[in-house]
C-alpha cells in the first residue's frame, strides 16, 4: 500500500521505446488508474525473465520463451505482446567470408563452427535461433553490448534484438539472417518474442483491473503517437525520432492490444516445437487474462 492506502503493483519492463510507448499513459497518469498505484521497473529483458522465475513482480514483461518455466505462477495478459510478423531478430557478422547468398544448409554449416554473441539464454532470439540452428556454440553478452563483442573478435556472430535490427547495417554489419523472416516462411505465423504477465495470486477482479488498464494505456499511446513517441525517445538508443517511431511501429500494434487467434496459435506452436525438440522442460498451458 502507498502512503494514501493505494494498492501499488510493481510493474517490470525493459527501457526500450517500444515498452516506453506502450506504458506511456499509465507512467503519465493520462488515463483513469483505478485507485491503483503502479512501480515501474526498467531492467533489460534477460533481467526480467529471470525476476519472472522467482515470482518477484506483479506485472512483467516477459520472453515468451521464459513464460514455459513460469506458467505455474504468472498467466498472460492479451495484450501487450511484441510479435515479428516476418521479421525479429537477426544473426549479423562483420566476416568477409560470411555466406552472401548461402543456401539454408551452408548457412547452417557456415554458423556451427563460429561462437555466436546471444542476448540471453531465456529470450524468444535464443529459443528461435536453437529451433532454426540445433546445437551452437554461444556466449551470453548483454543486448546492448552485442555489436561490441562482434567487433572485438570476441563472437564471429551476434543474435541482436531491439533497436539493432535496425541499426545494424550504418553500425557496419551485414545481415546473414532474420529469423522472424525465416519463422514466418515456415509456419505462416509472427514470430512471439514477447509479452507481458501478471501474477495469477492476484483476485480475479484485480487481473481484469489491470488488463483493462494496460489495454487503455496501449490505446492512449496509439491514439496519441507523436506524444508517446517523443515521450519513449530518452529510450531510443541510436535512434532519431524517426527511426524510433518505426521501430515502435514493428512492436506496437494490433497484436499488442490482442495477440488474437494468429497470436495466440504462434506461441502454442512456438513453444510445442521447443518441448518437442527438448530445448523446454514441457509445453506449457497457455492462461490469457482478458
Amino acid at each position: 500500500m502507498s502512503a494514501d492506502g493505494k494498492r501499488v503493483f510493481t510493474l517490470g519492463h525493459s527501457p526500450d521505446p517500444d515498452d516506453a510507448f506502450m506504458f506511456y499513459a499509465m507512467a503519465e497518469h493520462k488515463i483513469d488508474l483505478r485507485g491503483y498505484e503502479f512501480e515501474h521497473r526498467l531492467e533489460d529483458i534477460q533481467t526480467l525473465n529471470e525476476r519472472a522465475m522467482r515470482a518477484e513482480l506483479d506485472i512483467s514483461a516477459i520472453s515468451i520463451h521464459a513464460y514455459a518455466y513460469v506458467s505455474d505462477r504468472y498467466a498472460l495478459l492479451s495484450c501487450g505482446a511484441s510479435m515479428g510478423d516476418g521479421y525479429g531478430p537477426m544473426l549479423v557478422a562483420t566476416d568477409a567470408d560470411a555466406p552472401t547468398a548461402a543456401s539454408p544448409n551452408e548457412l547452417r554449416e557456415w554458423l556451427r563452427g563460429r561462437l555466436i554473441a546471444v542476448p540471453g539464454k531465456m529470450t524468444s532470439a535464443y529459443l528461435a535461433l536453437q529451433l532454426y540452428l540445433g546445437e551452437f556454440e554461444y556466449v551470453v553478452v548483454p543486448f546492448d553490448q552485442i555489436f561490441d563483442a562482434v567487433k572485438s573478435g570476441r563472437a564471429a556472430v551476434g543474435l541482436i534484438i531491439h533497436e539493432g535490427q535496425l541499426t545494424y547495417a550504418s553500425a557496419g554489419f551485414r545481415k546473414l539472417l532474420d529469423l522472424g523472416e525465416w519463422w514466418k516462411s515456415r509456419t505462416s505465423l509472427p514470430l512471439p518474442l514477447g509479452g507481458n504477465v501478471l501474477r495469477k495470486g492476484l483476485a480475479p477482479e484485480v487481473q481484469r483491473d489491470l488488463s483493462q488498464i494496460i489495454r487503455q494505456s496501449i490505446d492512449y499511446g496509439l491514439a496519441n503517437r507523436e506524444a508517446a513517441v517523443r515521450h519513449s525517445l530518452p529510450y531510443a538508443r541510436d535512434m532519431d525520432a524517426a527511426l524510433a517511431g518505426e521501430f515502435i511501429g514493428m512492436y506496437v500494434n494490433d497484436y499488442t492490444r490482442d495477440y488474437g487467434e494468429s497470436g495466440r496459435q504462434a506461441i502454442r506452436e512456438f513453444l510445442r516445437e521447443g518441448s518437442e525438440r527438448g530445448y523446454l522442460p514441457r509445453t506449457p498451458e497457455l492462461e490469457f487474462v482478458a
